[in-house]
């Protein structure tokens, strides 16, 4: 059946998909304001992004790393960018420019199949660049977080325990780990995935209330 819409009924649906909009956000953020990074932030600066399905719409609860991974792209969700703890700070940087990545998983040298920690970003600005230290002859093993502090998730890890740990570890990059290294993921990655539910659910509503779901 198919009503006429008037102002009032426009203004209450115009209500509910603001609020069916923001639910998410506010339920995922609620708990999380504590962090060295706004959430919040992230999560508008992405809305303004035009928006592209990523992850089929299942809800935030059910959606894994794995689902992460594989939304980055075939070539993307199977790279594990790394260096090992000889190389030079100054080429792990360099490597990570040429990846646009914010981090390189560390592997040990002379055993490039063990796990010895993660070198980022903020490594090589507050090791490196606020104390003056020269990246051409520091190595990556003085600077980066050892493999015994290191944060990992795996594969069937779920997305709001990886918000979690993020959070309350305050960090950007976490590795993946299934048995071995399988990739890694960032804070743009979950907030990327979390937008684009956010997207998919007001589409649904909206559908619903112009008569697409019987």
């Amino acid at each position: 059946m198919n009503d006429v819409f008037t102002a009032e009924n426009m203004k209450g649906i115009a209500k509910t998909l603001r609020f069916h909009g923001n639910q998410l956000r506010h339920t995922v953020l609620q708990h999380m304001n504590k962090g060295i990074f706004s959430w919040a932030t992230l999560i508008s600066r992405i809305q303004s992004e035009s928006p592209t399905v990523i992850i089929p719409h299942m809800g935030l609860e059910n959606i894994t790393v794995r689902e992460l991974l594989k939304a980055k792209g075939e070539a993307e969700a199977t790279a594990v960018y790394w260096c090992n703890t000889s190389h030079l700070v100054h080429e792990a940087v360099k490597h990570m420019t040429t990846h646009n990545v914010g981090a390189l998983v560390v592997l040990k040298a002379g055993d490039e199949k063990k796990l010895a920690g993660i070198i980022t970003e903020r490594d090589f600005a507050r090791k490196v660049l606020l104390p003056g230290r020269p990246s051409e002859e520091t190595r990556v093993q003085d600077i980066m977080t050892d493999e015994d502090k290191l944060i990992t998730v795996s594969s069937s890890t779920s997305i709001l325990r990886a918000m979690e740990l993020m959070t309350d570890k305050h960090i950007r990059h976490v590795p993946v780990v299934d048995d071995k290294v399988v990739g890694m993921i960032s804070v743009g990655d979950v907030v990327r995935a979390i937008v684009d539910q956010q997207h998919q659910e007001v589409k649904q509503l909206k559908k619903y209330i112009t008569g697409d779901y019987y």
